[in-house]
């Protein structure tokens, strides 16, 4: 496996023009060689691909885990070398023309050759040479202009702070988010908020002043105004690609990859969500306001007011605070009891190892099989200045026998932003940052329990994008059964175990608002998926935004509210008409978790296995669908993802 290592970041654009030029030399002559067979040209391209992912993907991490002028100089530098090689690959009749004569038996061969073929047709292989220039250029200005959006976010979250002066107007807070606010300002203490995911939610749940609740609210849903001329430019030029190569919009390009067969497909399963969910939704807003004007004569309750007077009609309800499980889920120790619950469950172990990383609270360990190395994990939990928000697994390296015979192993980065330590405490989590923690590991174990011999479908490679979130739901599923909590809860102080009591409270509290929550995720997927059904520009992006919200938004945002500036999953990840994809994939992680699912151990460990041998290890060596019916022999069920929330159905 490969160490962790930039050699030099000035140089570092120099090194990979230089690598892509050998890349080049070795596709022509691949090209002009009289060898049909895939042996010969589908092996060593995708040993091609292995290498490059291998040399760039340590710098496209780190420009996002360890930010800084140098990594970003020196990434932004690299985008458009990746993008022109990308798009000649992509273009280059001789290599399709040679890939359109390779005949393959091997399942898996033939998987690669099928996807192969596609994506050169869906990257304009058959265009006019003008039109493939002019795709180029779109691809490439898209590469940056995602790059942009992040970009613009990050220094917009980073530039805000809200210093608060009294301690009143931190009172209730958990301590350790109180510590972490602490700071003196010539001389005097202050406490100091920021748009950082852990700081912005611990004063929009916990903290008691409203004004500053708003202030701080406004402030996150303003972020980076400027990203709105950016969505407008990244709208137009997706809207012409699809229509270059021969789609009505981006939504029908976006799903000829996808699990979902239907644009009609994909909105009428968001509108059975939602229509299932509204009922109970209704319910759950009702009882909000009238615990909000019972509570502090709130008769006009906002968007602000919703997840500090949820989580204290959660704590009245279930006499439960996410706050009161944090001395019992201490990093360290959470992260120990996931991988033994991991090895127990799929019969691999792990094994702390040092090796070269780029921040020092990074942990690493290697994965055993029958007592040999299979692979290597890396956990960056905290979160920090340098960091990108939220959480993701990001694949580096890809199990699979190359082109000489000889076999690859895969290894993995886990990126959370889990509160740090501080003087007093251990980096402690609440449970939702274990459910966090959970998701990404299922993730991880997708790309490092995959066995395929092909690297273009083995791990994560090749899964249908709308299907890859079900492993990582699936896994995030058992973070709430008391068999699991019981492995993960003791006291940092003294090691006493979670309580009965305690662990109750999380279960009966896990569907608390569950259908507000629906709908919620619904809009998201609404308004993206129809966002790339034609072209929308300016201040039509909001109107789409709030013609949903007349269905999906019971409590309706300030005008103010510009959510779509934010939404780096869209407009800076892949997620691009593809946000249902946590919903669709969820179908499949419900019912599969029913399915495995022991109230006495947690997990049924003979189903636990089967998991791992029917889907995990596949990979994307066949549809989804066709695995999940190998695996359990039927198809997931809607009705599932419904009684998981604990949502009525007719």
């Amino acid at each position: 496996m490969e160490t962790f290592r930039i050699a030099n970041l000035e140089t570092f654009p120099q090194t990979l023009a230089a690598l892509l030029d050998e890349q080049r030399r070795t596709i022509e002559t691949l090209t002009r060689t009289e060898e049909t067979g895939y042996g010969e040209i589908l092996k060593p391209l995708q040993d091609l691909e292995d290498a490059l992912d291998r040399f760039f993907t340590p710098l496209s991490h780190l420009n996002s885990v360890m930010n800084s002028d140098a990594t970003q100089k020196a990434y932004e530098a690299s985008l458009p070398l990746l993008s022109k090689f990308h798009s000649e690959m992509a273009q280059n009749v001789p290599l399709f023309k040679k890939i359109e004569r390779i005949e393959a038996d091997d399942p898996q061969q033939r998987k690669v050759l099928a996807n192969s073929l596609r994506d050169f047709r869906l990257s304009g292989i058959d265009l006019p040479e003008n039109e493939k220039k002019r795709l180029e250029a779109i691809n490439l200005e898209l590469s940056e202009l995602a790059n942009t959006f992040s970009q613009n976010l990050l220094d917009a979250t980073n530039a805000y702070e809200l210093i608060i002066e009294k301690e009143a107007d931190v009172a209730g807070l958990p301590r350790t988010d109180i510590e972490a606010a602490r700071t003196e300002i010539d001389g005097k203490v202050v406490y100091t908020f920021t748009l950082q995911i852990p700081s912005y939610l611990a004063y929009m749940t916990y903290g008691p002043n409203r004004g500053y609740r708003q202030e701080l609210s406004k402030a996150y849903s303003t972020r980076a105004p400027e990203n709105a001329e950016v969505i407008d430019r990244i709208l137009t030029l997706k809207q012409e690609k699809a229509a270059l190569l021969g789609f009505e919009n981006y939504a029908e390009y976006a799903l000829q990859t996808r699990d979902a067969d239907s644009q009609d497909g994909v909105l009428s399963f968001l509108h059975q969500l939602a229509d299932s969910a509204l009922p109970q939704a209704r319910e759950e807003l009702a009882e909000l306001k009238a615990f909000a004007e019972e509570t502090d004569g709130i008769t006009d309750l906002a968007t602000y007011d919703v997840a500090y007077y949820s989580e204290k009609l959660k704590k009245a309800k279930f006499d439960y605070d996410d706050a009161v499980t944090k001395p019992y889920f201490e990093q360290s120790r959470v992260l120990e009891g996931l991988l033994e619950i991991v090895s127990e469950l799929f019969g691999i172990t792990f094994q702390a190892v040092e090796v070269p990383v780029w921040h020092e609270r990074v942990k690493t360990y290697d994965l055993y099989e029958d007592n040999a190395l299979a692979g290597r994990i890396y956990f960056d939990l905290e979160t920090r200045r340098e960091k990108r928000g939220g959480a993701w697994m990001h694949d580096w390296e890809t199990h699979f026998v190359d082109a000489e015979g000889k076999k690859h192993l895969p290894s993995a980065f886990v990126v959370c932003n889990f509160a740090p330590a501080s003087e007093s405490t251990p980096s402690l989590l609440r449970h939702d940052d274990v459910v966090t923690l959970f998701h990404e590991m299922g993730h991880a174990i997708h790309h490092l329990f995959g066995r395929a011999n092909e690297r273009a479908v083995s791990g994560i490679n090749g899964v249908a994008w709308d299907v890859v979130e079900f492993p990582s739901q699936f896994l995030e599923n058992f973070a709430y059964e008391p068999a699991i909590i019981r492995k993960l809860g003791f006291h940092y102080k003294d090691q006493t175990p979670i309580p009965d009591a305690l662990i109750e409270k999380i279960k009966a509290s896990k569907n608390f608002q569950a259908a507000l929550g629906i709908l919620r995720q619904v809009e998201f997927s609404l308004f993206d998926f129809m966002l790339h059904q034609k072209l929308y520009q300016g201040e039509e992006v909001q109107a789409l935004l709030e013609s949903i919200r007349e269905k999906t938004s019971l409590l309706k945002p300030p005008a103010y509210n510009r959510f779509q500036h934010g939404f780096s999953h869209i407009f800076a990840g892949g997620y691009a008409a593809g946000y249902y994809s946590y919903k669709w994939a969820e179908v499949l992680s419900a019912d599969a978790f029913f399915a495995c699912l022991d109230e006495e151990d947690g997990f049924d460990k003979a189903k636990a296995r089967g998991y791992k041998t029917h889907i995990l290890s596949q990979g994307g060596t066949k549809e989804m669908s066709r695995l999940y019916a190998e695996w359990l022999g039927r198809k997931p069920q809607v009705e599932s993802l419904l009684k998981l929330y604990g949502i009525a159905h007719g």
